[in-house]
């Protein structure tokens, strides 16, 4: 355990007695960040879903705090994941939408990005950039990325290990990461083979296959299952990190697609389900008997997953001591199999295409979040603060003691979480997508605005009363032409030119 000064022990103490959410204590918490891929605001129990069974992490919000108005950095992976990694919004962060890097090659071949590292991954972050990882990392932290990174190709300077991670274990790259059995991941700057032969995503059945037999199938169900390669190291990560504080950004590839998921589960939704059309494969990623039950299969194997981690800290007496935070990159899919309608994935929000991921509305962009922390959070609490991937960072760096940039858009929502202090709010939040037609969207008090279409010249903006109408479907724009004015404002305030040409926005002025 690490010892303070007895006076910094003492000046702690005195601002804990003034309401501060510092903690005044020399054991500085353990953090696990729990990041879900495309999991909808409905997909958990405990934001209402009925068909997925998902108990440990209900376990979690019944024991700590459930936030109900929490926001992802973006509407898709790398924006958000940049995000929430620099606590900067979307306007200032330099990765704001999904880059491949085709300037490098064929990025999108599969097979040749399998043997070279060369057309893998995405455009990186910049060297020497301010991380979670960096600031934990520089206060005593052990810190680890085990997941799907997607923010900077092998070979580059923004490999986690060159960007504040002492260990990676995942994906590199968000393409490689639309099979669950891949050829390989990689175990910091090696590459792992895995026991999967390869095939290719967007791989359909053989023509004489029959699509209800499931041995059909085999292609799609291999060897070595990423998910559960990744909780493997996720807790010996925690086994060989007792000594000094860790910081664990668990970063699942599922539940976004393909659909493929531990049978066990899948059996037990087929049971629960009853019989389904099969998917063929013609919206991507892989074919599948049973997509429904494949779907929630893969949401209650990662809710397994949870489970297994909180039992660890809990055989190692870390539990008390460790802060998990649950949450999910962005609104559901709507491909690959996947069915929102039919499990109401984004609820109370819309979530088919054109409201979910992709796009900034409230399915697209509203997320859970949930925080645990036996002792410190108040258990069984609902909190409506209104909050979002950038203040994560400071969040963090108050929780450890470490410094956070001065330039961070993010406001700590530690005195939230603790119930101690006055907790700062935000006057507004912010968001930039140069994708799916170029959009911009800000949220201020009760009032939602949002402008889609850039790329076609469309600069009008839709003003929606998230109160009254949370699904978006009443445009107020007309009705308070004073409200449109300072959203308006407030877009052009919170926008600065993108530094790589790919997310510069022409009809923004860029």
């Amino acid at each position: 355990m690490k010892q303070l000064t007895y006076l910094r022990v003492f000046v702690l103490s005195l601002i804990g007695l003034l309401g501060g959410a510092v903690l005044a204590s020399d054991d500085r918490p353990n953090i696990i960040y729990i990041l879900a891929d495309d999991l909808g605001y409905g997909e958990l129990g405990c934001y209402g879903q009925e068909k997925i069974e998902t108990p440990n992490i209900d376990l979690l919000a019944r024991q700590g705090m459930l936030f109900t108005q929490h926001y992802s950095g973006s509407a898709v992976c790398a924006p958000a994941r940049c995000v929430l990694m620099t606590g900067k919004h979307t306007g200032h962060a330099h990765i704001r939408g999904n880059d491949e890097w085709g300037e490098r090659g064929d990025t999108w071949n599969f097979a040749k990005a399998v043997d070279d590292p060369n057309l893998e991954g995405q455009r990186p972050l910049p060297e020497g950039t301010a991380t979670i990882g960096r600031l934990l990392q520089s206060v005593g932290y052990r810190t680890a990325v085990i997941g799907k990174w997607g923010l900077g190709a092998p070979l580059t300077e923004g490999i986690p290990n060159n960007q504040g991670f002492d260990f990676f274990f995942g994906y590199n790259c968000q393409r490689q990461a639309h099979t669950l059995y891949p050829k390989h991941l990689w175990r910091n700057e090696e590459k792992v083979w895995l026991k999967n032969k390869l095939v290719v995503p967007g791989t359909k059945l053989p023509d004489e296959a029959n699509p209800n037999d499931p041995d059909s199938y085999g292609d799609y169900e291999l060897e070595d299952y990423a998910p559960t390669l990744m909780l493997e190291e996720t807790l010996q990560f925690i086994d060989r990190s007792r000594n000094q504080p860790f910081f664990i950004y668990f970063a699942t590839p599922i539940p976004h697609v393909p659909l493929q998921a531990p049978r066990h589960w899948v059996e037990h939704y087929q049971k629960k389900f009853g019989p389904e059309e099969h998917y063929s494969g013609d919206r991507g990623y892989f074919p599948n008997r049973s997509p429904r039950a494949t779907y929630a299969a893969m949401v209650s194997y990662l809710d397994e997953q949870v489970g297994a981690i909180v039992e660890r800290l809990k055989e190692l007496g870390e539990y008390e001591n460790t802060l998990i935070v649950f949450s999910s990159d962005n609104g559901p899919t709507y491909n690959g199999g996947s069915d929102s309608a039919f499990f109401d994935s984004g609820a109370p929000f819309n979530s088919e295409r054109g409201w979910g991921k992709g796009y900034l509305h409230e399915g697209g962009i509203r997320v859970p979040m949930i925080a645990h922390w036996p002792g410190r959070i108040a258990a069984g609490t609902t909190s409506d603060h209104v909050s979002a991937f950038w203040d994560v960072l400071p969040t963090l760096c108050e929780l450890a003691d470490a410094e956070a940039p001065a330039d961070t858009d993010g406001v700590s929502f530690l005195p939230e979480l603790l119930g101690t202090g006055k907790q700062a709010e935000h006057q507004h939040l912010y968001w930039e997508f140069p994708s799916y037609g170029g959009q911009q969207a800000v949220r201020m008090g009760k009032w939602k605005a949002i402008r889609r279409d850039i790329f076609k010249g469309n600069m009008a903006l839709e003003l929606y009363d998230l109160e009254a109408d949370p699904k978006e479907l009443n445009d107020l724009a007309s009705t308070y032409p004073g409200i449109v004015r300072k959203m308006e404002t407030i877009m052009a305030s919170e926008h600065q030119p993108a530094a790589l040409e790919r997310f510069k926005i022409k009809e923004l002025g860029d």
